[in-house]
């Protein structure tokens, strides 16, 4: 049994370091362009809500916090303690994916979304746009206007990517949530629940990078 609980954590941290490795490339393209079409980016982060990305901030601390907790109930065996840690990091989790729609609900109804429809409306012409008003946006050269869009596609990608990895942790909770009350996860097997910690901890802290890359460039006057 000890091998096997060695052998799962090394599996655990294997994986990790490939989401290090994937998530990495997509920091790296995302650094690389920002240096190439920096005003761009920076007027593309404007159209960001500081609100939103900080209030979903504060949303997977708490949740890291509340899985932390649920391992330790797990190790001192409390099943009703985590039964309880873990529904509450589930109802986090979907208020961080609501939270997250209300945005991407912003951004199709600009014409923020790369692809045929995309407006550069926002960026030429500041003032038809109360966010990039409230930003103090001069208008961009529309050459440089069209690198948004690549801001937007890298705002997308790395976010819908960390999405993804949020919506299959909700979905293991879930899961874990039926067999914890049936009393798994408290009878000294806490591997499952580690190892899920780990990762649960891993996407929160892929978010710690993508808030202040995404939202908080140059957001002063």
């Amino acid at each position: 049994m000890e091998q096997q609980v060695d052998a799962t954590g090394f599996a655990m941290w294997l994986f990790l370091l490939t989401e290090i490795m994937f998530f990495g490339g997509l920091f790296t393209a995302y650094l690389i362009y920002r240096n190439w079409y920096y005003p761009a980016f920076v007027a593309g982060s404007h159209q960001l809500s500081i609100l939103w990305g900080t209030l979903n901030t504060g949303v997977l601390i708490t949740s890291s916090f509340t899985m932390a907790m649920g391992v330790w109930c797990a190790e001192t065996r409390r099943k009703g303690g985590l039964v309880l840690c873990l529904v509450l990091t589930f109802l986090l989790g979907l208020v961080f994916l609501g939270i997250k729609t209300i945005e991407y609900s912003e951004k199709i109804e600009k014409h923020h979304v790369p692809g045929f429809h995309y407006s550069l409306k926002s960026f030429t012409d500041p003032n038809s746009d109360e966010a990039a008003k409230t930003a103090g946006d001069k208008p961009l050269p529309l050459d440089m206007a069209r690198h948004t869009e690549m801001y937007f596609g890298l705002y997308f990608a790395m976010t819908g990517m960390h999405a993804l990895h949020m919506i299959i942790g909700i979905a293991i909770l879930a899961f874990m949530i039926v067999r914890a009350q049936a009393g798994a996860y408290t009878t000294g097997h806490i591997t499952f629940v580690e190892n899920f910690g780990l990762y649960w901890h891993f996407v929160d802290i892929v978010w710690i990078f993508l808030f202040p890359l995404l939202y908080l460039i140059s957001r002063h006057g």
